[in-house]
């Protein structure tokens, strides 16, 4: 009895120790399944190319890179907020073992400083880079939720340094792409099933085989946003309005690009303060403390789609709106928009870094804005009576009530610019694409060029040829004594079209080639003022397009600031109210090309108000002239005057007599 249960007992252990070595064997190669599946698809990274290294901002000064390019280094400090009493020092360059397990309160601060010279991080990062500290790698992890089939398999991008809107040490970003397979193993011989691009708060989830899931073979590439590093399918710029956590702002992707593989690095599953990847447990911050989106991030396992990426990817967006090709006439809305974000995020920075001076700022543009409403004189107006003398005020005021009295025939004559713009348009491209060119005759480069400069100044054309039939309307008005239809001015215009297209052709032209000369910018700007009134001239007067010039010249010289003033604020309200109209409709769900559309379609009603304005100051200037035929020089002129007198004057070495000369 004692025989046959000894030789159950050595069966039982050599029956053990066979099993021992295939289960450790089962769990390698598990393991190796699931490297084996990060490799298999990890992303290929399309980044905003440096072409001025390392300090331009609006291109990617960063590559998504190794924890141990913070940690351990020796310009890395980590501190811990005390509440009443502030930061204090922990460490200098704190290691994985030193986070590990740590709570949110902790931070891991980088030289410099978010809100101050940013490019310290760039020089900083440079130099890791050069010295092999900075590898390109990406963090896979395999995870898994409760009451889902199959897993996600995730890539964490971590950046030294986010340069965007939000400026913060340390970023965190990814993707992740899921499989309806139970294991690692399985999903080898399979297609992933969804795929999702990490953006902000927020991402852009979408089926693996949609068209705009662009691969090399069964590598996904993706397009980090400079600077924002959030994750786009496509390069171009997306404009983000925070809904579903995307941000807000514009993220930028558009090429050139260069490309970047990163290093597939696989986590382990489960969070732990022990191993080689202890710094997991860390809740603190991965930068420096800081206000609001200054912040330092916290790291990828505090992130909800690390414990439930199946509830966070279904909740988030399948589109991301990018930024249209253009507007029809005027500025592009969505453009501005980035620009303003932009202006409101450098305020909020300024007061996070002081708000002393941040009050200051703001104080100073209400002054400015007091001291604009304040000093003008905006009453009365006048409409019996339309050439007559104004202030800058009553030429605003005037122009408006003009236009609000006439919205029918002078909103009319603003819609053709739509028209107007497509008929250019249409022509530009007829000649670009040589139809119709008797190549024979030598004619084909010059029609070329004519369409190409047609495609390119189409909507100044179509402001050019809009404003000249609402200075007709002002023309007949005056003349007739009472308004012209929609048809009579246009046939008005029709009499000297070539003449009023042409002579606005020239100044444009004039100004531009002097403005490529850089030295003749302050000479481009003093002729563009002074050919302001060419339209008028010729509508007006029946001049031919050289004394036109010479015209609009000799009524606006001894009165040119007042001339530029009155001008530039007509054309700055004329492209501010687009924007400013519809600026807000970028948060709602409207499609972005109709916003610019409706911008358009804002400006182009504008035309016509400046150029009622504009005849309105041309009346103005004709009335300053006959009362001061001789306007005396302008502070500029003066000055000038006065440095030659002192130049010129005579010196003598020798004391005069106090009678004079002999």
């Amino acid at each position: 009895m004692t025989g046959r249960r000894s030789a159950l007992i050595v069966g039982l252990l050599a029956l053990i120790a066979a099993t021992l070595p295939a289960t450790a064997g089962a769990a390698e190669e598990g393991q190796s399944a699931a490297q084996r599946l990060a490799e298999k698809h990890s992303p290929v990274t399309m980044l905003r190319e440096q072409l001025d290294p390392p300090c331009d901002t609006k291109e990617e000064q960063y590559q998504p890179t190794s924890v141990g390019t913070v940690l351990g280094n020796p310009t890395v400090t980590l501190t811990r907020y005390v509440p009443d009493e502030g930061l204090e020092t922990v460490k200098k360059a704190p290691t994985a073992a030193d986070i590990a397990g740590l709570p949110d309160g902790y931070y891991l601060d980088l030289h410099g400083k978010a809100l101050g010279d940013t490019c310290v991080y760039a020089r900083d990062f440079e130099q890791l880079k050069k010295e092999g500290k900075a590898p390109v790698v990406t963090y896979a992890h395999i995870a898994r939720e409760d009451g889902h089939p199959g897993f996600a398999l995730q890539y964490w991008f971590f950046w030294y340094f986010n340069q965007f809107n939000d400026l913060h040490e340390g970023d965190w970003e990814g993707m992740q792409i899921t499989f309806d397979a139970a294991t690692p193993e399985a999903a080898l011989n399979e297609e992933p099933s969804e795929i999702i691009l990490f953006q902000h708060a927020g991402g852009e989830r979408s089926h693996w085989n949609d068209g705009k899931v662009k691969k090399d073979g069964e590598h996904p590439i993706v397009y980090p946003a400079a600077g924002s590093h959030a994750t786009f399918y496509d390069s171009a710029v997306y404009v983000e309005n925070g809904r579903k956590g995307s941000g807000v702002g514009c993220d930028n992707t558009s090429e050139p690009v260069r490309e970047l593989r990163p290093e597939p690095v696989l986590l382990p599953a489960e969070v732990s303060t022990t191993g080689p990847f202890k710094w997991l447990s860390y809740e603190g911050r991965w930068g420096e403390r800081e206000k609001g989106f200054n912040n330092g991030p916290t790291g990828p396992a505090t992130k909800t789609q690390w414990s439930e990426p199946f509830t966070w990817m279904a909740e988030q967006r399948t589109t991301s709106p990018r930024l249209p090709g253009g507007s029809i006439v005027g500025p592009e809305v969505t453009q501005v928009f980035c620009g303003v974000i932009e202006a409101v995020t450098d305020l909020i920075n300024l007061e996070a870094k002081s708000r002393p001076l941040a009050i200051g700022v703001l104080a100073g543009i209400g002054i400015l804005i007091a001291l604009f409403v304040g000093l003008n004189k905006w009453g009365p107006v006048d409409l019996r009576q339309l050439r007559r003398r104004r202030t800058f005020g009553q030429l605003v005021r005037t122009s408006r009530r003009f236009y609000g009295r006439h919205w029918k025939t002078l909103g009319a004559i603003g819609l053709t610019a739509f028209p107007v713009v497509g008929a250019f348009f249409f022509l530009g491209q007829w000649l670009g694409t040589g139809e119709g060119i008797d190549e024979a005759a030598g004619r084909g480069g010059f029609n070329l060029a004519v369409g190409e400069l047609l495609e390119a100044g189409v909507r100044p054309i179509a402001e050019t040829v809009v404003a000249a039939v609402s200075v007709v309307f002002v023309r007949n008005l005056v003349e007739a004594g009472q308004p012209s239809g929609f048809v009579a001015c246009w046939r008005g215009t029709k009499e000297r079209f070539w003449r009023v297209f042409l002579a606005q052709l020239a100044v444009i032209a004039g100004f531009a080639l002097l403005i490529l000369t850089v030295v003749g910018i302050p000479y481009a700007i003093n002729r563009y003022v002074a050919w302001t009134f060419v339209q008028q001239e010729v509508l007006f007067t029946d001049k031919s397009i050289r004394e036109a010039m010479r015209g609009s010249a000799a009524l606006v010289r001894g009165r040119w600031w007042h001339t530029a003033w009155v001008a530039g604020f007509l054309f700055a309200i004329a492209v501010a109210a687009g924007p400013v109209l519809t600026l807000g409709l970028i948060f709602t769900s409207l499609p972005l090309t109709w916003i610019n559309l409706l911008g358009s379609l804002v400006f182009a009603l504008m035309i016509p108000y400046v150029g009622v304005g504009k005849t309105l100051l041309y009346f103005d200037l004709q009335e300053r002239t006959e009362a001061e035929p001789e306007p005396g020089p302008g502070p500029v002129r003066r000055g000038m005057r006065w440095l030659r007198a002192r130049l010129r004057r005579p010196r003598s070495s020798a004391p005069q007599p106090a009678g004079g000369v002999e």
